[in-house]
């Protein structure tokens, strides 16, 4: 059985399509999920549609058998053929409303945001959680110049109502910085993926997360 959306959202996996130290994104995956990572978003802007299918295909069955949530990133078409938990949107992507309409009400909706305005749209459109995108540097975000910085993590916390995750620069040391901004978890790239070891990085953060929630 799945946990809550708002406990899955504590610790969340998003791959890429290079950094996996050539174990690739299904096996760094499988040794991620088994350490306790209960949510994963597949993100490939690169990949044909083909691939994209048969990796998604496979996660979703490998998030299935672990009890955890699978996302697709953009891809609606994607999300929709391989029957994902959901779909995360950035502000680039097709409407919230308009992925919602295509997917259905059961779908789980995230959205990238930056702004105030852009996080209270999202709310507006009926998404189920925001993303506060690329809260310190990190090389998996080009697009990005300016990290937020936590002060505007904690003004996005506040925008609306939604469940929130950091993602950008995320380890197991700044981890309760973000959380104390008010973030509901944390979106992790390089740190699990490009690890020596994922199951070990990934328990660094379940106690990094642990300790924070203990001492509050």
């Amino acid at each position: 059985m799945k946990p809550d959306l708002h406990e899955a959202l504590k610790l969340y996996l998003v791959t890429d399509p290079v950094l996996h130290r050539g174990r690739g994104i299904i096996q760094t995956c499988e040794e991620a999920l088994s350490a306790g990572v209960k949510i994963v978003q597949l993100r490939d802007k690169t990949a044909s549609t083909r691939s994209l299918f048969e990796s998604a295909s496979t996660l979703k069955n490998l998030c299935q058998k672990h009890s955890s949530y699978f996302i697709v990133n953009d891809r609606i078409d994607v999300a929709l053929a391989v029957k994902a938990d959901g779909i995360h949107l950035g502000q680039s992507d097709m409407p919230v409303n308009i992925a919602r309409s295509l997917l259905g009400k059961k779908s789980i909706i995230g959205v990238s945001v930056r702004t105030v305005e852009e996080a209270k749209r999202a709310f507006e459109q009926g998404a189920d959680y925001l993303a506060a995108n690329l809260v310190f540097p990190t090389e998996t975000k080009k697009d990005i110049k300016e990290p937020l910085g936590l002060e505007m993590v904690s003004i996005l916390s506040k925008a609306s109502s939604l469940p929130m995750i950091a993602i950008g620069g995320i380890n197991p040391e700044n981890t309760s910085l973000v959380i104390n901004a008010g973030c509901t978890g944390i979106a992790v790239v390089t740190a699990i993926m490009n690890a020596d070891s994922p199951a070990s990085e990934v328990k660094k953060f379940i106690k990094a997360l642990t300790n924070y929630h203990t001492i509050k």
